[in-house]
């Protein structure tokens, strides 16, 4: 079976509202502390490397399937879930929407220098 293919997606301004993105969090940390308990750290990377795994999961978590904003939306919600239990875990997440995009490099060599 082949598995490549193209999307179109409508760019979509705006941001999530607040509720979702709590929801969001939420939902996002329990599917990532389930897939690194069950299986591995690596297995949450792997999926989440996949483009049609982390669309799928977008939309679990309340992200229309279309949208344009999904990855940092996404990897938003799971920056603020998924990073206080990071040690435990093994997996940060860095970056984010925006102005907080420009830290990214900084928070790299936060993490690079405290693990």
């Amino acid at each position: 079976m082949k598995r490549s293919g193209t999307a179109d997606l409508p760019l979509h301004y705006g941001h999530v509202p607040m509720w979702l993105a709590e929801r969001m969090s939420k939902l996002g940390f329990a599917i990532v502390e389930t897939i690194a308990m069950e299986f591995s750290t690596a297995e949450v990377i792997s999926k989440l490397s996949n483009p049609f795994w982390f669309q799928s999961f977008g939309a679990v978590m309340g992200m229309d399937w279309h949208s344009s904003g999904i990855t940092t939306s996404v990897l938003g919600a799971l920056k603020k879930s998924v990073n206080p239990h990071s040690k435990e875990l093994g997996i940060y997440i860095c970056g984010g929407k925006g102005k907080h995009s420009m830290a990214t490099p900084q928070e790299l060599l936060f993490v690079g220098e405290k693990t």
